[in-house]
Order: structure tokens, then C-alpha cells, then sequence
């Protein structure tokens, strides 16, 4: 769908004069300020990266621009205009589209019924003019690159895809200003590919976007400028062509940054999980091997059977065949609590969909898969369940007012540190963290890497799951490598390579093989 900005400076003449402006913005809950003075500028023609630990303001500075939260003190210019937004539909029809982190879409409607829910296209008498709404959403989507029709139901559809249509939503608005939280959080390197290039099509019309991510390279690869915030405040503004990585993640967490992934070097222990020949939803014939007090990676593309494996291996997907031991006996997981009850933790690389319960307290989601050790009777031991939820948040350091805080009100970091402790709560053997660290700000990684250590100098038997190499490449004992629902490939961490890695996620032996890809 052409868009036209006729209304708009030249990207030079944006840039001097920003499109949205917010300065001295205040926000305070009972027992936090959120947001303590912070400012933001976005200019047409230019991206700007908004970065800062969890919990450092961005999300409550999101929520005060489009009017979800008001500000209790502090200035919102619009095109030059001071004005206050009465909620999201005000803000999105003024020209401010905001694409979530979270998925914000009903699977049970087609795509195109999702892009234009409640502005569809009508005719004669009222009539929705299906034929013209399909037909606009297919270009929208055909602008992304993508191969589906606006037919399919997003329910259908994977996560990457469905974040798609939700940048299909957004651009369907012809917004002015377009806010990006975590984009490319589940999308594949070559969707990855077409929304950088549809952000560099948006900034040639004059478009300003707010990028909010903690992927460095991906700040440094599509940004302009940078803004950074910390515990609520605005800490600067600075050119991306200005600043290294090193010195934007010094500015962020208002410290130097070393060793950003800490591994442990011990030698593991006793075989304590033997998987072999396992199959089942997406995953075929897998064999492995894990040790007590070892990290074992798990590394691959997108729908590679990572995660299938391991729901598998925990009983959150079907078995259809292979063999299981845990400490030299033969277990049976056919569902979830079998794997609780034999010592197998499984930490959804999804946390607000399989891991939380957001309604729920911070104690009660901590405590929710561990209440066997707090029952007495019918009823359960309040004392005793307050005391070890009080030492996990000072064992992880999560930051909340209170135990009793509801854990949607939590930074994504340390709603993701609750997900652990909950897990660690029912005494496992083997914990498998899927995605451990994914939307969670620098210092909040260190902090996860480094409680990962303890628990394997303690001798757990951890796996870890990731899509990003670095990480796999800087915790892991040993690295297994997933591709099409086989394993392709083990390596030692003196054998282990992002060239060797990468070439058996693509199913290739060899590097060499890889370079004529």
C-alpha cells in the first residue's frame, strides 16, 4: 500500500525539528518512580534506538505516550503541539503506530480480518467489502515479502509470522511515528532481513521510528541515533555512529561490563540424563548424553526442533518412541508433572504464554509448581512458603516493591528471573532453560549467566537452549546442534565454532561446504 507523508518536512529538515517530543516525563506507582525526568526525541527520517536495562523506563515511557498511563508531570509535543492522549486509538489515529512485544492478535480470524479489525473496507448498504480488504492486505503483506495470502488464520501461522502480520497492522495505519518493541525477538534472519528493509523504505518517506531492543548488533546495523534511560531517568541522546557497544552498554547499566559471558570451567560429573533414540512431535531419533554439573547447548535455526525436543523430553509433547534414563533408571514422561515428578524442570522460551500466570503474585507464580513442600493437610505452610520465596528474590535479586507484587507489573528481566526461581523451587535434577535470556537487558543476562554457574557448580545438570550463538558459544560444556528435527552435529567447547555451528544448523558438515551456500 503507497504511503504519502505530503505533511511532513524533508528527512533533512525533520531531523532539526522533531516529530514527537517528550521532556521531564514523571510517572510514579505505589513504592516506585518509573520514570523520573525522562525525555525522547523522534525525527522524521531517522530511527531512534531507546535502550536501557529492564525495568530502566521504557515500556511506562511507551504506555505515557499513548495515553495507557497519564504522566503526572512533564511536556508531549506532536508536530509541534503540546497534547495529551486520552488512549491508544487516540494516539494511533493522530498517526503514532506501536508495534508490541507481546502478540496482539486473534488467531481465530484470517489475517486480513486481524489487519483491519474495526475499519474494514464497506460498500452499498454497509456490506464489508471482503474482496477489497483481501486485496489490500495481500499487498501489505506481498511489501513484507511474505508468501502466505491474507486468507490464512493467524492461528495458523508461526510466531515470527504473526509478528509479521502485526507489522502489516501497523503500516496498514500510514502512521507518522512507528514504535518497534523487540521487533525481530521471533523472527528469523531473513524476516529479519525484509523488516530492516521496510524501516529503510519508512525512513525515505520521512517516517521517524523508535526502536527498542537489546540486541546491539541490531542497534548498530539499523539505528541513527540512541537514547538511553536508566532506573527511570534519561542518561543521553547520542549518533549510533558515535558510540562502540562497549561504551552503550557502560551508559546503560552505569558500569564497565566484563566478561559478558562467565563460564565456570569444572569438570562435569556422572552421567545423570541418557536420551536415546527419541522421537516424537518434530523430533526424530535424537541421542544425548548429560552430566551432573554440566551446561550442554542446544544451538539452530528457527524451527530446527529445539524446543520440541526438549518440550518432548519434558512430557509437554507426545513420545512416539526412544528411551530416557535418569541416574541409571528408565523413566516414563508422558506429561508435564511426570517430568516435575522425576526431576525434570523445563523454562518456556515464552514466559507470559507457558511460564507466568499474570494475574498472580510474584510468590504465587514462584511457588505455584512447588506447593507439594509447603503442604500440611488440606491447608498450606504460609511461613515456611514466604520464607523460600523471600530467599529466591534475594537469591536472583528481583526487583519488586513486595512478594505480593502481581508479576505483570515486573520488568521482562525479572518476570524471567520469577520463571526460574520457580523452577529451581520444585528441587530438579535437570533444568532446561529455553531461551533464557531472551528480551532481557545486558546487566540482567550477567546476572542470569552467573546464577546459571552456581547451580552448576552445585552440580545441577542444566540445558540451554538458544538462538544466539555468542551465548552457546560462551556458557555451554559441550554443544549439540539441531536441523529439520535431527541432531547435526556435537561439539566440544575447544571444537565449537560459530562457523562449525552454523554449518550443521544448515545441515552441512562443514565449514567449507557452508562458504559455497
Amino acid at each position: 500500500m503507497p504511503m504519502s507523508f505530503s505533511a511532513l518536512a524533508s528527512p533533512f529538515e525533520a531531523a532539526m525539528q522533531p516529530l514527537l517530543q517528550l521532556t521531564g516525563i514523571e510517572k510514579a506507582f505505589p513504592g516506585v518512580k518509573a520514570l523520573n525526568g525522562a525525555s525522547l526525541s523522534v525525527y522524521g527520517g531517522r530511527v531512534m534506538a531507546l535502550v536501557g536495562e529492564n525495568g530502566a523506563g521504557k515500556s511506562t515511557m511507551m504506555k505515557v505516550l499513548t495515553g495507557i498511563y497519564s504522566r503526572d508531570a512533564g511536556s508531549l509535543k506532536w508536530l509541534g503541539d503540546e497534547v495529551s492522549f486520552s488512549g491508544p486509538k487516540a494516539s494511533q489515529e493522530a498517526g503514532i503506530g506501536i508495534i508490541h512485544q507481546e502478540l496482539n492478535l486473534i488467531p481465530q480470524l484470517t489475517i486480513a480480518e486481524n489487519i483491519f479489525l474495526g475499519r474494514e473496507f464497506t460498500g452499498h448498504f454497509g456490506r464489508i467489502d471482503w474482496k477489497k480488504m483481501y486485496a489490500e492486505a495481500d499487498k501489505l503483506l506481498q511489501r513484507l515479502n511474505l508468501r502466505f495470502n491474507s486468507h490464512r488464520l493467524v492461528g495458523d501461522l508461526s510466531i515470527g509470522d504473526q509478528q509479521m502480520v502485526e507489522i502489516a497492522k501497523v503500516l496498514s495505519f500510514e502512521s507518522k511515528v512507528i514504535i518497534m518493541d523487540e521487533p525481530t525477538d521471533a523472527l528469523t534472519d531473513t524476516e529479519t532481513v525484509s523488516l530492516f528493509r521496510v524501516i529503510n523504505e519508512l525512513k525515505a518517506q520521512g517516517c521517524g521510528i523508535v526502536y527498542i531492543s537489546h540486541r546491539m548488533k541490531e542497534i548498530f546495523e539499523i539505528c541513527d541515533d540512541v537514547t538511553v534511560f536508566r532506573d527511570g531517568q534519561f542518561i543521553a541522546e547520542r549518533a549510533v555512529s558515535d558510540m562502540t557497544e562497549a561504551s552503550l552498554i557502560e551508559m546503560m547499566v552505569g558500569r564497565k561490563l566484563e566478561d559478558q559471558y562467565p563460564r565456570l570451567n569444572q569438570a562435569p560429573g556422572d552421567v545423570r540424563l541418557r536420551v536415546k533414540n527419541l522421537s516424537g512431535s518434530g523430533v526424530e531419533n535424537v541421542s544425548f548424553e548429560l552430566r551432573k554439573g554440566e551446561i550442554l547447548g542446544v544451538a539452530g535455526l528457527m524451527g530446527a526442533g529445539r524446543t520440541e525436543l526438549m518440550k518432548v523430553l519434558y512430557g509437554a509433547l507426545p513420545r512416539t518412541q526412544g528411551e530416557v534414563t535418569l541416574d541409571g533408571r528408565v523413566v516414563q514422561v508422558r506429561a508435564p508433572q511426570d517430568g516435575l515428578a522425576n526431576g525434570i524442570v523445563y523454562i518456556s522460551e515464552d514466559r507470559k504464554r507457558d511460564g507466568l500466570v499474570l494475574g498472580m503474585s510474584v510468590k504465587e507464580n514462584m511457588s505455584l509448581t512447588a506447593l507439594r513442600y509447603f503442604s500440611h493437610g488440606r491447608g498450606l505452610k504460609h511461613a515456611a512458603e514466604q520464607l523460600a520465596v523471600g530467599d529466591f528474590i534475594r537469591l536472583f535479586n528481583v526487583k519488586t516493591p513486595s512478594m505480593d507484587q502481581p508479576i505483570g507489573l515486573l520488568s521482562g528481566g525479572n518476570q524471567q528471573k520469577v520463571a526460574i526461581a520457580r523452577g529451581l523451587m520444585t528441587r530438579p535434577k535437570v533444568l532446561i532453560l529455553d531461551e533464557p535470556t531472551r528480551g532481557v537487558d545486558v546487566g540482567a543476562k550477567k546476572e542470569i549467566y552467573q546464577l546459571i554457574n552456581q547451580f552448576k557448580q552445585e552440580g545441577l545438570s542444566i540445558i540451554l537452549v538458544s538462538s544466539e550463538m555468542p551465548e552457546v558459544l560462551g556458557m555451554s560444556d559441550r554443544i549439540l546442534v539441531m536441523h529439520e528435527g535431527h541432531l547435526s552435529g556435537e561439539f566440544t567447547i575447544e571444537q565449537a565454532t560459530q562457523e562449525a555451528l552454523m554449518a550443521a544448523a544448515v545441515g552441512k558438515q562443514s565449514s567449507e561446504e557452508l562458504a559455497h551456500l
